[in-house]
């Protein structure tokens, strides 16, 4: 009896390393497939969900009942928020969106009318939006609307970028990471009185960029000058099929202008974007224009576009309204279309709270292979492991 117990145990551990190997070798296989893969699909031949207003925190419980008494209609529209950026990249998401105010001497926006506002209303106090004395320093801050709606998951632009590289760190091979920045200026109807917002000149945008690269090395930034290569323009190397491979891609981020009206001001001296760390949002036929925003564009107009080889960002839903009555039919549209970047306030992790709405690729897949452009033989799996596994 011990004799055969002991060749069965034999065999049993054969058997297993056996197993162990052609795991090995299916793993193996699977990573010089991906490797492979790597080489011939391009950035804009793929599509990611992304989140909208991705720092924002919501309303804390007394901001909250004011905005009901006050602005109930505002408080509709502006009634979502998010989980830490680092937590929304683990569970799929790799678009996000952050919007930046000036205060180049600090202290501009430390002291919201709201807190106020809360406290004359004889409502109890709110915790501190910033116990640490973030919003005291100079600069770029980052909050949806001054005075009314500040609360961050990171308050300065170098902490929600320093929180993204820290992620990308422990994660080196995902897929490029889209950064739209949406720039912050002009007085706001909702609160005549709010705080006066810097304004973003060229100089300015110097500072932005050079906060940027305060956090990323160059090598972990895709940029227009990347792009752009040998080309005569920047448009020209996109319309040639110039974006980089995810061979080149991977464990980098891509920074995007959000709004079309600053592009000028940013390109300014700067031909072709020579020198910018950001792609703005532009027009066919620019020399600029790499990146186009068709947040309401129908399919057809996306659709020409990507085929183009320009990058495109549309939105599924906006002001909360879709979500409330689970209307998917912009969220359809986005998602048949051959828009890059499809971007919601309820990506994958965070549903809606009325209804099941929610916008997310099938059986868990953080990206997929463009529907419109991808190469032949392109394999959704093979782009990064399903959120599922």
């Amino acid at each position: 009896m011990l004799k055969g117990t002991r060749m069965i145990h034999s065999a049993w551990k054969t058997a297993v390393a056996a197993s162990a190997v052609s795991v090995a070798s299916l793993a193996g296989a699977q990573q010089t497939t991906q490797a492979a893969q790597d080489k011939i699909v391009h950035i804009n031949q793929i599509q990611v969900i992304g989140s909208h207003n991705s720092y924002h925190a919501g309303f804390a419980p007394s901001e909250r009942k004011y905005m009901e008494m006050k602005n109930p209609r505002a408080l509709r529209s502006l009634d979502y928020r998010h989980a830490p950026l680092p937590d929304q990249l683990s569970s799929g998401v790799r678009q996000i969106e952050i919007d930046v105010f000036a205060d180049a001497k600090g202290g501009r926006f430390a002291h919201p009318k709201i807190d106020d506002a809360v406290v004359k209303a004889g409502l109890p106090a709110d915790p501190d939006f910033d116990p640490n004395h973030e919003m005291d320093k100079p600069g770029f801050k980052v909050m949806h609307m001054q005075d009314i709606d500040q609360r961050s998951t990171c308050h300065t632009f170098v902490a929600c970028l320093t929180v993204v590289r820290s992620w990308s760190k422990q994660h080196p091979n995902h897929l490029p990471i889209f950064i739209l920045v949406e720039t912050k200026e002009g007085d706001m109807k909702e609160m005549p009185e709010a705080v006066k917002t810097e304004p973003f000149t060229s100089e300015v945008f110097d500072a932005l960029d050079a906060e940027i690269r305060s956090v990323f090395k160059p090598a972990e930034i895709i940029t227009p000058d990347v792009v752009r290569g040998s080309a005569k323009t920047l448009e020209a190397a996109v319309l040639a099929g110039g974006w980089p491979t995810l061979a080149h891609a991977r464990g980098k981020v891509i920074f995007l202008m959000d709004q079309h009206k600053v592009t000028s001001i940013y390109a300014k001296g700067h031909p072709s974007l020579k020198g910018r760390i950001l792609f703005t949002n532009s027009d066919p036929g620019q020399p600029e224009t790499a990146f186009i925003e068709q947040n309401d564009g129908t399919k057809e107009a996306i659709d020409a576009l990507v085929s183009k080889g320009y990058l495109v960002r549309t939105r599924t839903d906006e002001g909360t309204e879709a979500a409330r009555t689970n209307d998917t039919r912009r969220r359809d549209l986005a998602l048949s279309s051959g828009a890059q970047m499809i971007s919601t306030d309820y990506p994958p992790a965070e549903p809606s709270q009325w209804t099941p709405f929610v916008v997310k690729f099938p059986d868990g897949l953080v990206a997929r292979c463009n529907p419109v452009n991808k190469p032949t033989g392109c394999v959704d799996s093979l782009l990064e492991p399903s959120t599922k596994n």
